[in-house]
């Protein structure tokens, strides 16, 4: 046919490893701790061992689709920021066979998105980045890469954000901050940088049903952030 999907027209000579994704999800809990999801695999190899979300790229897929897809299938989670991360392709990686994997990283705000294991994925549940079980395959390696991409990237892209509820005080983006770099920061300095880049909008809210004195609420103005981005302004914590 002459439609056909030039894909088919081919017979490759040499032999091609499999090629699957897999996604390293970061999210922030309500006392914002950060934890990372993770799966007990369902099927062999390493049948229930808890391993990061993913799976094999179809050949009508992008990566980035399959990941997603991965994502959904797994976990339940959906609508999140995602951006690649590495490309693992140890020869031994895989017991099945020759496999490449293209991992990826996400970040969410965990509270307001419901998990639901599917597919080859026996449980699905959140772990603090401190206390990670055994994973299956070179699991260890993605996420501690992960964990480096992102304590690297939050301090020069408001990727952060992602993390947070849409609406949020100084104090939850502090601490935010504080978490995922694992370290303190000192609060005047802190508010002075962020304030000063003018990329928080007061919503005119403040917290509810808190014991402690009723924060302002926030919210990141990001298509403000985009416009400065074009001009060359520069984000840093």
């Amino acid at each position: 046919m002459e439609n056909e999907k030039t894909y088919q027209m081919y017979n490759y000579v040499y032999p091609r490893p499999a090629l699957t994704v897999d996604c390293v999800v970061f999210g922030l809990d309500a006392q914002q701790e950060l934890k990372v999801m993770l799966i007990q695999r369902n099927i062999p190899p390493f049948q229930g061992q808890w391993a990061i979300p993913g799976g094999f790229v179809r050949i009508e897929e992008t990566l980035e689709a399959a990941a997603l897809r991965e994502l959904q299938e797994e976990t339940g989670i959906h609508n999140v920021f995602l951006e690649q991360l590495y490309t693992f392709g140890d020869l031994n990686r895989d017991p099945r066979d020759r496999t490449v994997t293209v991992a990826y990283y996400a970040l969410i705000n965990l509270v307001e998105q419901k998990i639901q294991a599917t597919t080859d994925a026996r449980v699905a549940e959140w772990f603090p980045i401190s206390k990670i079980p055994e994973l299956a395959f070179d699991h260890e390696q993605i996420l501690q890469m992960a964990i480096t991409r992102l304590r690297g990237k939050i301090r020069y892209e408001p990727i952060g954000f992602e993390l947070l509820p849409k609406k949020f005080t100084l104090s939850q983006l502090q601490k935010l901050y504080e978490t995922v770099l694992d370290r303190s920061l000192d609060k005047r300095n802190f508010r002075k940088k962020i304030l000063s880049m003018d990329l928080l909008l007061d919503i005119g809210e403040i917290e509810q049903g808190v014991s402690h004195r009723a924060a302002k609420l926030y919210r990141f103005d990001e298509d403000k952030y985009l416009q400065l981005k074009q001009n060359g302004f520069n984000f840093e914590i």
